[in-house]
């Protein structure tokens, strides 16, 4: 089983041995936790699937994956919650739990059976980012969070996700940017160019060998893709090269089969 959970939205799917969906269901996430976790039980109990082997537990926010534990959650006032222990006793299985950019990240270099290294991006509200080595999390970046990297920004410094969010795009042109059309050369102009800073600031950092762009923006890659990989491409150094800039193959989906992914890795077998 695999459960991703939303600031407005929690997805609950089954998945048979083969990685595929057999049954989903969604329910409003409440503000409260206790609330929440009934309205868990509730959906599992009428699940037409209960047999389950593993699951995967997806959420937004900081993780202690040594104690199971959600420690904060940016989109809800949950502080320090025993998510898996909580999602174990739900689900009667093993249960993993991880941040959800690192699940889409795993999710999505799953489809890339033939690159080593690579970074996800996700731009929607917030900006999120994942780090996968030889398709596995790499444990070290586990806790990186790359929208955090300093831009300047006039006179002053601040983070890459407070210049380049959804929600930052979204206050300067009073609209979403899938209501931007292709054509609004100046606008797309205005957006890659805040990309393109803390896109290169990662690659620096990560050295990928592929960039994968997920999230709202993900989304809307057909519209921006050739202009942000020019745009990298022209700051191309000796000690940075420039990797091939592509979009989620599954951007609305990408986080739910990242829980089944971590949970097959962490309690499949090991052949």
């Amino acid at each position: 089983m695999g459960v991703d959970i939303g600031g407005t939205k929690t997805l609950v799917a089954v998945f048979n041995e083969h990685g595929e969906i057999v049954e989903q269901t969604k329910f409003p996430t409440p503000k409260d936790y206790d609330h929440w976790l009934l309205e868990l039980r509730n959906t599992a109990a009428h699940l037409e699937h209960h047999d389950f082997k593993a699951g995967g537990v997806a959420a937004p926010g900081y993780v202690d994956r040594k104690h199971g534990r959600l420690i904060s959650q940016p989109n809800l006032p949950w502080k320090n919650i025993p998510l898996q222990a909580d999602c174990e006793k739900t689900f009667s299985c093993p249960v993993v739990i991880e941040n959800d950019a690192n699940l889409a990240a795993l999710s999505e270099a799953m489809l890339h059976p033939d690159i080593d290294s690579i970074l996800y991006i996700t731009i929607s509200t917030g900006i999120g980012t994942g780090f996968v080595y030889k398709h596995r999390l790499e444990p070290s970046m586990l806790d990186s969070e790359g929208g955090h990297v300093l831009v300047q920004d006039g006179d002053k410094r601040i983070s890459w996700e407070k210049y380049s969010a959804g929600r930052i795009l979204y206050k300067h042109f009073g609209k979403k940017l899938e209501d931007i059309p292709a054509s609004d050369k100046v606008a797309w102009d205005y957006i890659v160019r805040r990309m393109t800073i803390g896109i290169f600031a990662n690659i620096a950092i990560f050295q990928p060998d592929l960039v994968i762009m997920g999230g709202s923006v993900g989304a809307q890659f057909d519209k921006y893709g050739e202009q942000l990989q020019a745009a990298l491409d022209k700051l191309r150094m000796p000690v940075v090269d420039i990797p091939k800039v592509v979009e989620a193959k599954r951007p609305n989906e990408c986080v739910i089969f990242g829980c089944y992914d971590i949970a097959k890795q962490t309690f499949g077998s090991k052949k």
